[in-house]
């Protein structure tokens, strides 16, 4: 069985980051900057997998070899609506040549099921080997809508080893649900959780995210 891709950051601006968007007080515009400082330090670790290709460049001072990403690739950014947008931002900055692809779904209260509203991936895909592909969501709770949303390109024949989710807080029922579907992926995440309640809410999470960013 393959060793889980399963990568936890932590450091000071990582922690402070998590403190500020879990305490109850703090308001809508602290939640956001908070959750943009932290889903930008995970967006650098999530990128560490992109292929890379040495090129002659001219500095003011003398010729050099460095190093920038393939140009050949293909790279996507698919946000989970709604809370997913909050990576967006920070995405595009990071990687201007990316496509964003957004998906739509929200959970079914009584199911905790992932109900579709919105889906931005049917594309064509003419190298699949070529993509490589960063699926955002702030919460992974129970796993279903993940799932869903790296389905939608592991069925276009994008290698899971390509896929790459990327999430603030995460429950251990969830990492367990992805990596048992897709056991190849990788998962950035910045804490795992104690466990979900009887509603499918992480604990001790930060209530729903949506809501938190989006002041709804």
């Amino acid at each position: 069985m393959a060793e889980r891709k399963l990568k936890i950051i932590s450091n000071p601006i990582v922690n402070q980051s998590l403190c500020t968007i879990r305490n109850k007080n703090t308001d809508t515009q602290g939640v956001r900057l908070a959750a943009r400082k932290l889903t930008r330090i995970l967006l650098y670790e999530a990128t560490k997998n992109l292929p890379q290709q040495d090129i002659e460049i001219e500095t003011p001072i003398a010729k050099c070899r460095a190093k920038t990403i393939n140009p050949d690739i293909t790279i996507i950014i698919s946000p989970i609506l709604r809370a997913g947008l909050i990576f967006t931002d920070e995405a595009v900055d990071i990687l201007p040549q990316a496509a964003i692809r957004h998906i739509g779904m929200y959970r079914d209260e009584k199911t905790l099921k992932p109900v579709w509203y919105y889906n931005k991936v049917p594309m064509p895909v003419d190298n699949p080997k070529n993509y490589y592909v960063y699926i955002t969501d702030p919460m992974l709770a129970t796993g279903n809508s993940l799932i869903e949303a790296i389905n939608l390109y592991v069925d276009k024949g994008i290698p899971e080893e390509n896929i790459c989710c990327v999430c603030m807080i995460s429950s251990p029922q969830g990492i367990e649900a992805v990596f048992n579907k897709f056991p190849l992926i990788t998962l950035i995440v910045a804490a795992v959780d104690s466990h979900l309640n009887e509603r499918g809410y992480i604990v001790p999470g930060m209530g729903d995210a949506g809501d938190r960013i989006f002041n709804t």
